[in-house]
């Protein structure tokens, strides 16, 4: 590829300003890896070009990736040419990992969408963020790199709105709160995350819904996302999760459902239009039938 660069500044600002079809750190990557001269010489990120500079890019061909697409059943609450919002069951796992190569959400999103992002990697394309495999609820999917920028730099400016309903052990009191404890990984259990003073900041805010005897049924709000955040902090403030193998106590309400964590309500800006998009999912059907049970209804 070659431009004429049009107006002076940072080969990475000015690049991705004249370059439409791809985001600023795809650039970056490009001007990072030699892949970008100016006038004959290799250039980095950093470098001020200036008005009428020949810039030449050695666009990198698009390795193939080795997931597989399968049929595999899956919600899309809405999709248009930059992002989607899917509907994970729960037992799904978002992405292939080890012990999970295929069934993962990621099959199904290869196989039911036209083009997914690639700035996450081979194996978690279109995946902005995640939830745990036993997580159900809402996730926003991006479509193409620029997208995906836009959708990420929403989740660090803390301007999306994520509300979960958490099923917890115990009578919460009181009616609201704020939690902010720093959560990184666990130094005595490698699968376990944990409150640790040199973690990453992390914060979530909770509002009692219902109360049963020994349980609440809590809406938590995500300031930030750390990996099992609300899981984490509701063990911290002594109201783990029901049904939670990592987190919980043994003898809980349904012992191998997995936890009762579901992500209802999903709101962000479009990455394209600036317009404000909310979506609101239902409970699932065990989810549901265990609150009727707790409430004595069935």
């Amino acid at each position: 590829m070659k431009i004429t660069v049009k107006e002076a500044g940072r080969a990475d600002k000015i690049l991705a300003s004249q370059i439409a079809d791809y985001s600023r750190s795809i650039i970056s990557s490009w001007l990072k890896d030699g892949l970008v001269t100016a006038n004959g010489a290799i250039i980095k990120p950093n470098h001020k070009v200036k008005i009428g500079d020949i810039i030449e890019i050695e666009i990198p061909e698009i390795k193939e990736t080795h997931l597989i697409a399968q049929d595999i059943p899956l919600d899309i609450v809405y999709e248009d040419d930059d992002v989607a919002v899917v509907y994970k069951p729960q037992g799904m796992v978002v992405h292939p990992s080890a012990g999970h190569g295929d069934g993962t959400l990621v099959n199904a999103l290869l196989f039911h969408l036209k083009n997914l992002s690639g700035i996450n990697g081979e194996y978690r394309p279109g995946i902005v963020h995640r939830i745990d495999k036993d997580t159900s609820g809402l996730l926003m999917v991006a479509k193409n790199d620029k997208a995906h920028e836009n959708l990420s730099e929403q989740l660090r400016a803390k301007t999306t709105k994520r509300e979960y309903i958490a099923l917890v052990h115990g009578e919460i009191e009181p009616n609201k709160g704020e939690i902010i404890a720093p959560i990184g990984r666990d130094p005595k259990h490698r699968q376990r995350q944990a409150i640790v003073g040199n973690g990453r900041d992390a914060v979530t805010h909770f509002e009692v819904m219902e109360r049963f005897d020994g349980f609440s049924l809590a809406k938590c709000i995500l300031e930030t996302g750390r990996t099992h955040q609300i899981r984490i902090h509701m063990k911290y403030i002594e109201h783990p999760l029901a049904g939670d193998p990592l987190y919980g106590p043994r003898n809980t309400i349904e012992p191998n459902a997995g936890q009762f964590l579901h992500a209802k309500t999903l709101g962000f800006k479009h990455p394209t239009t600036d317009e404000w998009m909310e979506f609101d999912s239902e409970l699932p059907v065990l989810f549901i039938e265990t609150i009727k049970n707790l409430r004595g209804e069935i």
